[in-house]
Parts: C-alpha cells; sequence; structure tokens
C-alpha cells in the first residue's frame, strides 16, 4: 500500500491509498473554495447522560446530485470534484460539512472506489483489503488527536437509509467522548467479569453463537453471526476469532482472510430478498472499536478486554417493506424485531451469493 497525504483547495487533508507502490498523486484541487466554516458543538444531555452534535451547518451539504455532478467521482477535465485526480484506488478526506470539527471531533469520508455505479460487494479482494488497511491506518492517526476518544469507521448504503450521495463511500467518525451504545458494552463488560470470576462477556458470546445455530459464515480467523437478540430483521455480527480491541491489532491472516468473508456477507445481503441481486439491500456496517484511553470509569477492565467486531443490518424487514423505528424503538429504545433470528441466519445461510 502506498499513502499520500495532500490538501484541498479549502485547507482540508486528503489521502491517497494506493495498490501500487509507484503511483503519483500529484493533481491540484482547482477549485475557488471559500473556507470551511462549521457551527459543531456537542451538548450533554443532562437527563440522559449521553451527547449531541449540534451542526446547523450542514442543512446545506449536497444533496441527491445527479450522477454526473457527484462529488465523489474523480475529476474530468472542467468537472472538479473532491477528489482532484482523474482516478483512484481508496481516497479518505475531511468531509466540508462535518457533524463534529475542532475540539468536538473530526468527520472523513472514505471512497471505496472511482466507479460510481459500484458497491462495496462489487469490490475485488484486493481492493476490500485496501479499504481495511486504510480504515486502519485512519484508526490509528485519529486516536492521536488530542480531543478524540473513539474511532468509529461505517457505511451507510442505500437512499432508505438516508444516503445523499450515491457514490460508494462510507465515513470516519472521531468522537471526543465515549459513545453512548460503547458505553452499554463496556458496563455490561465489566459485570459480567466480576460476576464471573474474571471471565470476558465477549469470548463467552462468540463461544455460544459458534456453537448454536446462528452461525452464517465462517473461516479459519473469523466468525459472523446473528446474535440471540438481534434487533433489525437482518442482523449479523462478524467477530476475529483471535480477540483484539481494535482494527490495529488483526495479525495478517485476519487481515488475508476478511475480503472473503465480508464480501461474501455483503453479497448475501443483496440476494436475501431478491435471488437476482437487481434490489441492493440497503443496510449500515459498523465497526465497533474500543475507546482510546485507560477506561477509568469502567472498573475492573481495559481496552484490552474490549473485542473488535463489526454489525451489518439491514432495515428491510421483507420485500418491499421497511422497518421504521416508530413508538417503542424511539420513543423508549425497545425494540421490536418481526424476524425471529434463528429464521433471518437460516435464510442468510441458504443465499448463495453469485
Amino acid at each position: 500500500m502506498k499513502k499520500t497525504s495532500t490538501c484541498l483547495a479549502d485547507g482540508r487533508e486528503l489521502i491517497y491509498y494506493d495498490v501500487r507502490d509507484d503511483a503519483v498523486r500529484d493533481a491540484v484541487d482547482r477549485r475557488p473554495l471559500a473556507p470551511v466554516a462549521t457551527t459543531s458543538e456537542v451538548r450533554k444531555d443532562a437527563l440522559l447522560g449521553d451527547s449531541v452534535a449540534i451542526a446547523s451547518h450542514r442543512q446545506g451539504r449536497t444533496y441527491h446530485p445527479p450522477a454526473d455532478e457527484c462529488p465523489l467521482c474523480p475529476s474530468a477535465g472542467d468537472r472538479l470534484s473532491e477528489i482532484p485526480d482523474s482516478a483512484y484506488d481508496v481516497v479518505v478526506f475531511e468531509n466540508r460539512f462535518p457533524s463534529l470539527a475542532g475540539d468536538a471531533g473530526r468527520c472523513e469520508v472514505v471512497c471505496f472506489t472511482s466507479d460510481h455505479d459500484a458497491s462495496f460487494a462489487d469490490l475485488t479482494p484486493e481492493q476490500a483489503g485496501l479499504v481495511l488497511e486504510a480504515w486502519t491506518d485512519r484508526t490509528a492517526e485519529l486516536s492521536h488527536l488530542p480531543s478524540v476518544e473513539q474511532v468509529f469507521c461505517f457505511e451507510n448504503r442505500g437512499a432508505e437509509i438516508g444516503v445523499t450521495l450515491g457514490h460508494p463511500h462510507g465515513q470516519i467518525y472521531a468522537y471526543p467522548f465515549v459513545t453512548p451504545r460503547t458505553d452499554l458494552m463496556l458496563r455490561s463488560l465489566a459485570a459480567f467479569k466480576e460476576a464471573s470470576g474474571g471471565h470476558n462477556l465477549f469470548d463467552d458470546i462468540v463461544a455460544k453463537e459458534s456453537a448454536g445455530g446462528r452461525v452464517v459464515l465462517e473461516g479459519e480467523h473469523w466468525t459472523a453471526f446473528v446474535p440471540y437478540a438481534a434487533h433489525w430483521p437482518y442482523e449479523v455480527h462478524l467477530y476475529p476469532k483471535r480477540r483484539v480491541p481494535d482494527l490495529l491489532g488483526l495479525d495478517e491472516a485476519a487481515r488475508t482472510e476478511f475480503p472473503q468473508i465480508y464480501l461474501e456477507l455483503l453479497r448475501r445481503f443483496d440476494r436475501i430478498f431478491d435471488e437476482s441481486g437487481e434490489s441492493p439491500t440497503p443496510y449500515i456496517s459498523a465497526w465497533h472499536q474500543a475507546p482510546f484511553g485507560t477506561l477509568d470509569g469502567y472498573e475492573g477492565i481495559n481496552r484490552d478486554d474490549f473485542a473488535l467486531h463489526l454489525e451489518l443490518f439491514t432495515i428491510r424487514r421483507t420485500s418491499g417493506k421497511l422497518k421504521f423505528l416508530a413508538g417503542s424503538e424511539s420513543g423508549m429504545s425497545v425494540f421490536i424485531n418481526d424476524v425471529p433470528p434463528e429464521a433471518a441466519a437460516q435464510r442468510l445461510r441458504e443465499v448463495a451469493s453469485s
């Protein structure tokens, strides 16, 4: 992998990740951009104890542009985009409309490929491996920022999810706090360790799921299963078999196998409701990594107790029907799942990718 860092016309950082070591990235951003102006601030909810990012400047972000005006495609002639070069393998750049900025964190965009009409599932194993390297590198770099406590790599895919740019891409959020979902995991982890005499909750869950009937895919170094208490109609959790706290901890064997396992999962997701694959499934794919720091607020555990894992889920519950977060889910955070996890796992095992 070759990494080339440069700057866009407004001063934001842009990084090319290339498979070839001889790639030359010297294209200049020729757009007359004004400096980025953000209103991002983080406010603490005194009642719930969580944090909310207030970012009114995002009202003006790019919204469903036509394909020939996509800001994530390479620049071509007089059509100038966020990527100055005429082609790329993987690109990461600072979001011009970030939810988090400055002391409130940082937001980055990850473009998986220069092919506007592709999806992550269309990538080759080599391309998917390069994205993994980019995620890992950005996790390492962002963890050194003074304000950052947690790094979150994720992909929103599909208009039903709320995606406003059709180009295959994901994002990275560097939070200045431990997120509520991770906080719940850490509290459960600490409580289980104390109650069990030192055992690890993640290890216990993976062992039980691996021996049960909800495994979807299993490799030498990764296992993917539908969890016992899945919140979403089709939800898969992907764990490395050797527990590590973050992407940096993966060894070479796990990195090599990851593309095959992950691409197969994505292709099966696309065929859950339509085995021809012509109706792509909307999904969210989310990496869960340990926060950076000593975890002083969680007695008895450290970040090595946390288990890196990826959660992949769709809001589509059946063909043509979506799972909406209504009163119970949005109002009280109590999920109601219409698809039994065992049925979801069976369906994902049945579906063969093309």
